[in-house]
């Protein structure tokens, strides 16, 4: 077992093991996580089927109460709609405050599941309960907890930490390749705002050899946005390195209505063209390479400008002006601040 501890306001540990989900019970028990005996568990139609169950179980097993609530599966479902519907389940078990929620899943799950912790009855604990790898390294730690609306992705959230999260790389067995692909966009990104060696390496692996490497890059990953949160927990100032590739990725996710790419593949593209107008040519061979290698996408056949006109509606955006991430040289990260305009005129070079 390896624990990493995230000394934020409301201080938490991430444990990682193989086969966590099986004594998840057994643990919430015996470290004291939560004085809680009843849980929801909270996931969609495609983890449902590989790990419900087996959390169910265990928490049963361990004297707690546990029932589970499954939505569609996807962006799409990352909605009020959604929401709603799980405000309603929690009344009808008649959650309290001293109950607990168990977010199972990759991003969207812990993302809706954290926003509904910290809202129901006005905030009551959840734990993070990550099985796909973008959520494992990225969206599992920090607290930031969101659903989208029409107009843009993430508008409506708020931070709610939670008292632990359970890492199984078990879970990435199960997954279909195009979740690891998804990942990997995230993966990448920690080596370029951060580590120039985790980059490096990351460039020698492809899709396949990467797997025999996890045990070393996820912890790695975590403990980059461990120390990013530990100084920033409320996203107001060094967090925003978090969000390099995000700007012009959830633009490409608000142009496709959240259907033609996932989140990693979005966030990829967006890292691309932003290394690609910013930086040197020879940074940007070698990331849109590394791109490459694990089968994620490089651009995207929509002209620049419209993108680039949707970056408007980010939640990075103060006033008239927008905070975007440059990352040049790779391996550190850059916050810049210019009006939308500015920004905007970037990207009007013929490259």
């Amino acid at each position: 077992m390896q624990k990493i501890h995230v000394p934020v306001k409301n201080a938490y540990d991430v444990i990682i093991e193989k086969g966590i989900l099986q004594k998840c019970g057994k643990l919430i028990q015996e470290l004291n996580i939560t004085s809680a005996k009843h849980f929801v568990i909270i996931t969609d139609d495609n983890v449902d089927k590989f790990y419900a169950d087996i959390v169910v179980t265990s928490l049963k097993e361990n004297g707690f109460q546990a029932e589970k609530f499954v939505f569609p599966h996807g962006e799409a479902s990352k909605n009020a709609e959604i929401l709603l519907k799980i405000y309603a389940f929690l009344c009808k078990q008649e959650i309290t405050r001293s109950d607990c929620l168990i977010a199972l899943g990759g991003g969207v799950v812990g993302d809706i599941t954290g926003f509904a912790a910290a809202t129901f009855l006005r905030g009551l604990p959840y734990i993070q309960i990550p099985t796909s790898l973008l959520a494992q390294v990225d969206s599992s730690v920090g607290g930031k907890t969101a659903i989208d609306l029409p107009e843009g992705k993430n508008l409506v959230g708020a931070f709610k930490q939670p008292l632990a999260v359970f890492c199984d790389f078990n879970t990435l067995q199960t997954l279909p390749e195009e979740f690891l692909i998804d990942g990997m966009g995230e993966v990448i990104k920690y080596g370029m705002i951060a580590d120039a060696e985790l980059f490096e390496n990351l460039c020698q692996y492809d899709l396949q050899s990467i797997k025999n490497h996890f045990d070393e890059i996820i912890p790695t990953c975590i403990k980059i946005k461990r120390d990013v949160v530990a100084q920033d927990e409320l996203d107001t100032g060094l967090r925003m390195i978090l969000n390099f590739g995000h700007t012009l990725g959830h633009a490409i996710e608000a142009y496709y209505h959240y259907e033609n790419y996932t989140h990693g593949c979005a966030v990829a593209i967006g890292m691309c063209l932003m290394t690609k107008y910013f930086n040197n040519s020879q940074d940007y061979k070698k990331l849109k390479s590394c791109v490459e290698n694990y089968k994620l996408p490089t651009d995207v056949p929509v002209a620049i400008q419209e993108l680039v006109s949707l970056c408007g509606n980010d939640k990075k955006r103060s006033g008239s002006q927008l905070h975007y991430i440059v990352c040049s040289p790779i391996g550190t990260a850059n916050i810049k601040l210019d009006s939308v305009r500015e920004f905007q005129k970037h990207f009007e070079r013929v490259i």
